[in-house]
């Protein structure tokens, strides 16, 4: 409650500064819309630079769409994405949540070997011979197989885990539950926000592959999304030196931002609770 002048300078301080950051955080989002549907005549004329545009001009998103790669490749994303993403939190909750149980024997040893990997890994060219020797060179498993499991978010969920009332595992033992359904009947259900955390981690990290597609991946008809879009840039960039064109190359890649983001921010709005509540509750122990 305000109760005087001092108050008021202070609470007028802090507005101002939440404002500021509001408006940084929203201009460059604005600005990508924007260029993206600013007409070619428009951006020569204002020297590639426009915030809010006089006419609007779809057509760049016309020359993405128009391409049937575009389709094809956004078919792979989602299914590395949404497989990938359930193979990732069924490996990580059976890595976790013996992790997270302090009667496990060995544990300190297998959360040390666990967190050296963090630190250490075979290097790019080991991964790449066992993709091979995996006989999974050039299919969508090579997306999903080597990420299949991510430390970090191990150590995330065990932490939710760990801060369970140890009281409901000793009432369920008592009543005759065994593991398996001690973790799908009471630990999960009371652990969605650390779920929903840790596979926003790994449903960005699929959407997102590149390097990934580009390193065990040949065949065009397997890219995804990400890989596409960036082969359909360097194709108008091209073509923009060569001949005259009516769609600025500027204008091609914020609607290829826009084109590969857009899912993803759409999903976030209805796991934005549970994130946020699986971030702080997750971090309360180590």
């Amino acid at each position: 409650m305000v109760t005087g002048k001092s108050d008021r300078v202070f609470n007028g301080f802090v507005y101002a500064i939440l404002i500021a950051v509001a408006l940084m955080s929203i201009f460059p989002l604005l600005y990508v819309v924007s260029m993206s549907l600013t007409p070619y005549s428009e951006v020569v004329k204002n020297g590639g630079f426009v915030v809010i545009p006089r006419s609007l001009s779809f057509e760049a998103y016309e020359r993405i769409f128009a391409d049937p790669a575009l389709g094809r490749s956004m078919l792979v994303t989602v299914f590395v994405t949404v497989v990938g993403t359930i193979v990732n939190l069924l490996l990580t909750t059976i890595a976790a949540y013996p992790l997270s149980r302090r009667n496990l024997k060995g544990r300190t040893f297998f959360l040390l070997f666990i967190v050296v990997t963090m630190l250490f890994n075979g290097g790019l060219i080991p991964t790449y011979l066992i993709v091979q020797s995996l006989g999974i060179l050039n299919t969508v498993w090579s997306l999903i197989v080597p990420g299949a499991i991510a430390t970090f978010n191990v150590l995330v969920m065990k932490s939710f885990f760990e801060n369970l009332p140890e009281e409901l595992f000793e009432s369920a033992k008592i009543d005759g539950a065994k593991e398996f359904r001690i973790l799908w009947q009471i630990v999960l259900p009371l652990s969605v926000p650390s779920v929903m955390t840790v596979g926003l981690f790994y449903m960005v990290g699929h959407w997102n592959s590149f390097f990934s597609a580009v390193l065990y991946i040949t065949d065009s008809d397997l890219h995804p999304l990400q890989v596409v879009i960036r082969n359909m840039l360097l194709l108008s960039q091209s073509s923009e030196l060569q001949a005259e064109v009516t769609v600025p190359t500027a204008a091609m890649q914020m609607a290829a931002v826009i084109a590969g983001s857009l899912p993803i921010i759409a999903v976030y709005p209805f796991i934005q609770k549970h994130f946020t509540k699986g971030m702080l509750l997750g971090a309360i122990k180590g």
